[in-house]
């Protein structure tokens, strides 16, 4: 699929943007996906207010995805695309964020 802007204009392609929006969007599925399944737990269980807590966190970490997901699709359609598109920061934060997720998650089946 490619576009063109003008007439004299080269095509451009736009298949990196949507690739990268797919996968970062599927990510945070996921996160949203894992959340609803632990308030479904919680809400046929007897626990407090605090058993809630991972699944606002996955629903957190899914809406920081997503918004990750929005920025890397921007960068991605800019004309020409930058030189540094490498996202390290947000990579990182979002692994990090996956790790602390899967910890409470797992603390949170235990008790």
């Amino acid at each position: 699929m490619s576009n063109s802007t003008s007439a004299g204009d080269p095509p451009v392609c736009t298949l990196p943007a949507e690739r990268t929006a797919l996968a970062w969007t599927r990510t945070s599925f996921a996160f949203l996906a894992n959340g609803a399944l632990l308030m479904i737990k919680n809400l046929h269980g007897s626990v407090g207010p605090t058993g809630l807590i991972p699944a606002f966190l996955a629903a957190a970490v899914a809406l920081a995805t997503y918004v990750i997901a929005l920025q890397r699709q921007r960068t991605l359609q800019q004309h020409p695309i930058p030189i540094r598109i490498t996202p390290r920061r947000p990579v990182y934060i979002v692994g990090i964020a996956a790790m602390v997720l899967i910890i409470v998650t797992t603390v949170a089946q235990l008790l």
